[in-house]
């Protein structure tokens, strides 16, 4: 079962009207779609308190959540929140119905590893995160936490770019399968001021 648990009821009531009535008590309103064919979009509504303590971990946007729909659970991922413009608050939360087999598309955090281990850090430089996260393409039983970056053999002057992401076996980068064109910098190394990398 998922790490992340949701608790959700269905709701009849619809409009601006119901869903204040909502939020006023706590509730969040919500809509869970997707999946067979068969399965139609279903108002819901979550308790706020859980749904803000799950979003404190920022792997709630890149899991499979079990969402516990009048006592049915069922695997979804969070499609879209809608915020508040000035204050921290949810207005309206989306699910997308997953299976084992679905093909997902969906934001993972990149992870930074070994450059400690590189030569290009043994001669003082510093490597700089431009890009914290990816777009990927890939099945629901698939899907990685986040995608690990190795900088063990990173130079001096270096970018790195997304097409430099070792990958898991099934997960593919959605902005490479539209061409070369798309494949952005993630980061890069570079020497600080006074400090001349390679020296």
């Amino acid at each position: 079962m998922s790490n992340f648990v949701i608790e959700a009821v269905s709701r009849e009531d619809q409009g601006k009207g119901a869903s204040r009535r909502l939020r006023a008590a706590r509730q969040i309103p919500g809509i869970i779609y997707g999946g067979a064919e068969d399965k139609n979009p279903v108002s819901i509504a979550v308790s706020a308190n859980e749904l803000y303590k799950q979003l404190d971990d920022q792997s709630f946007f890149s899991s499979i959540l079990t969402l516990k729909l009048n006592g049915e659970e069922q695997k979804v991922i969070i499609r879209d929140l809608q915020r508040h413009p000035s204050k921290p608050l949810v207005l309206h939360a989306d699910f997308q119905r997953v299976s084992d087999d679905s093909k997902i598309r969906i934001t993972v955090p990149l992870q930074f590893v070994n450059f400690e281990k590189s030569a290009a850090s043994k001669a003082a430089a510093k490597f700089a995160v431009e890009k914290n996260t990816a777009e990927i393409l890939c099945r629901a039983d698939q899907l990685p936490e986040g995608l690990s970056v190795d900088l063990s053999n990173a130079e001096a002057g270096q970018v790195l770019h997304l097409s430099d992401i070792s990958l898991p076996e099934g997960v593919e980068i959605v902005a490479l399968r539209r061409g070369e064109d798309h494949d952005q910098g993630i980061g890069y190394v570079y020497a600080p001021r006074g400090a001349k990398a390679g020296k």
